[in-house]
């Protein structure tokens, strides 16, 4: 009696399952990357709109609202006095919607955590901008998720100038 030949290629159903089951692994790696990578970015987001918000309690001259922004500064004296002098300044105080024109982060995209400073140039449509540092604080990891953290807000700076 004669034997049937062993077949070297598996079965079709064998081939589809496989099949599907790569790409259901595949579809679920772009999907976890995909996430992280959207964590990531918002990041970018999350500072640009902090910072705004200081600019513009800064430019209504509300002064217990720019102490509140920057983390920990209430407890500082020393932080506290230093914001009371840039207040001081009356080229910051502005009436109308605040503009960032520019925003250049010394902790953008990094995926670990950083200490710099940000410079910030922003107006009110119709004055002259404003550039100012603020030192920025970015804690955390991609997985665990990164806090951002404003630490400190500099005078005026003169318009090309660096942090």
């Amino acid at each position: 009696m004669e034997s049937e030949p062993l077949m070297s290629t598996p079965p079709r159903r064998s081939r589809r399952l496989r099949w599907i089951v790569s790409g259901s692994i595949g579809v679920v790696l772009f999907l976890a990357l995909s996430g992280l990578l959207a964590r990531f970015l918002s990041v970018e987001n999350l500072e640009r709109d902090m910072d705004l918000e200081l600019v513009q309690a800064e430019a209504r001259g509300d002064l217990a609202g720019v102490i509140d922004k920057l983390s920990g500064c209430r407890a500082n004296a020393a932080c506290v006095a230093a914001v009371k002098r840039v207040e001081a300044i009356p080229r910051v105080r502005r009436h109308g919607a605040v503009k960032i024109l520019n925003l250049e982060s010394r902790t953008a995209y990094s995926l670990t955590g950083a200490t710099g400073k940000t410079r910030v140039a922003w107006t009110v449509l119709g004055t002259l901008p404003v550039v100012q540092c603020i030192e920025v604080r970015r804690s955390g990891n991609l997985f665990s998720g990164v806090k951002v953290s404003l630490l400190a807000l500099s005078a005026p700076i003169p318009n090309e100038g660096d942090c």
